[in-house]
């Protein structure tokens, strides 16, 4: 049976852990003590890397902002690719130094590109597939409080409108979005959802928007028009959160509402539609709706397999099987081509070096912008055809 060693109320692994490179995997502590033992502490290129060649199959990097403060103030040398590039192969971030100097922080260094990547690239996925549309992210309840802001702040770097997350919204600097969930409804009782929908009403600020939670006890239709009634010229949306159990075809329950509102005159409320949505849906139903809520997608998104790897030993080409040797630069094309090649030999003659200064001896180099790696993504998608 094991033990809890601390009285730590929560399982969280403590910032100053993480940067006095205590979070890392066991038999980085033993490499270390083993190379000092042995007076061995060569300077090496390492390349941070998921694919060695490019494989049509673009994803997107995020987690930059966090590796960067990771390897602050260590002597070394960091290039990485800015945050909110696709890539498709070759390496994301390459480090120069002494490898002692940062051979513990590995494990985090990896974790922090890793996950945040696959939720970026989840939430592009989504924001692709309803270009015209709000998208905002709702799938911090799926993960440990912990990690919140970095999903959040993947979705915002893969460009979706908007976050639910308070504590994350703090930390981005970002107001949190989101109006109401059914417990709201419940708690005054079956059959008073127009008190609800009006004590919401008269209590939240006028910034947030009257959207209203319209299946909560009975159809979809009764209870948006509702609402419509209670609320009258006050309400911009409803909401369908309906439970996949109950679904059926969702299309044709949302054209339904359509249909019912714009009868009555309610042609001014929009439906935003959540719950267990993906890119398939989001494309099922982007013409009929203003509006998603996408959760599990972008939080429960695969991180995606980096590896660190020496490629380069005090001057000289080496890599272990399987993977190439050499300093690396990675390119883009007009064409939006993905290009591997030599940091020392030339690259094509149109393509933009991805690998760009990040730490110079330790010193941090380059700001951070979360608007800036949206804007860097979309472009980016455009031009490789996400």
């Amino acid at each position: 049976m094991t033990r809890d060693a601390t009285d730590a109320p929560f399982d969280i692994v403590p910032v100053e852990a993480i940067a006095e490179g205590r979070a890392t995997d066991a038999y980085f502590d033993r490499t270390v003590t083993t190379l000092e033992h042995a007076g061995k502490n060569p300077r090496v290129v390492a390349e941070v890397t998921a694919d060695q060649f490019p494989t049509g199959e673009f994803e997107l990097l995020a987690g930059v902002k966090d590796a960067a403060h990771l390897l602050e103030g260590l002597p070394i040398d960091v290039d990485a690719m800015r945050e909110g590039r696709l890539f498709d192969g070759g390496p994301v971030m390459r480090i120069e130094g002494n490898y002692l100097d940062f051979a513990r922080y590995e494990t985090s260094l990896l974790g922090f590109l890793s996950h945040a990547s696959g939720c970026a690239t989840g939430a592009l996925e989504a924001r692709r597939a309803a270009p015209n549309s709000e998208v905002l992210s709702f799938g911090a309840r799926h993960v440990h409080p912990s990690i919140a802001a970095m999903v959040e702040r993947g979705a915002l770097v893969a460009g979706l409108d908007g976050i639910s997350h308070v504590a994350a919204g703090d930390v981005l600097g970002v107001e949190a979005s989101g109006t109401m969930p059914h417990a709201l409804i419940i708690a005054f009782g079956r059959g008073n959802q127009e008190e609800a929908w009006r004590a919401f009403d008269e209590s939240v600020g006028a910034d947030v928007p009257r959207v209203a939670l319209v299946d909560t006890y009975s159809d979809e239709k009764d209870e948006a028009l509702r609402a419509a009634d209670t609320l009258g010229n006050a309400l911009d949306s409803i909401r369908l959160d309906t439970t996949g159990s109950r679904r059926g075809n969702f299309r044709h329950i949302v054209e339904e509402v359509r249909w019912e509102l714009d009868l009555r005159g309610f042609e001014d409320v929009g439906i935003f539609v959540s719950g267990g949505l993906g890119p398939e849906e989001l494309r099922e139903l982007r013409d009929v709706v203003e509006g998603f809520g996408v959760g599990g997608y972008v939080s429960n998104a695969d991180p995606v397999d980096f590896a660190l790897d020496i490629v380069e030993r005090d001057g000289e080409p080496c890599a272990k099987r399987g993977k190439l040797s050499g300093k690396k630069q990675v390119y883009r094309t007009a064409d939006g081509g993905h290009h591997v090649g030599l940091a020392d030999r030339t690259g094509p003659a149109d393509g933009e070096e991805l690998l760009v200064p990040l730490l110079r001896d330790g010193e941090l180099v380059r700001e951070f912008d979360i608007d800036d790696a949206a804007a860097r993504a979309a472009e980016d998608a455009d031009a490789v055809g996400f």
